[in-house]
């Protein structure tokens, strides 16, 4: 999967783009990870779950 994101991002719109990666905690306790693609204008809003 990864070859098909960084394929379709190299078409000139890339470096608009980040990919956040947030550890999140489960409700047994243990820690998971979220991982998302996102502008760069919404990072911010991302992390702070908006």
């Amino acid at each position: 999967m990864a070859k098909k994101v960084v394929a379709s991002l190299q078409k000139g719109g890339g470096k608009e783009h980040t990919k956040v990666i947030k550890m999140v905690k489960s409700d047994k306790g243990s820690f998971g990870f979220k991982s998302e693609i996102v502008h760069n204008d919404k990072v911010k809003d991302w992390f702070n779950g908006k």
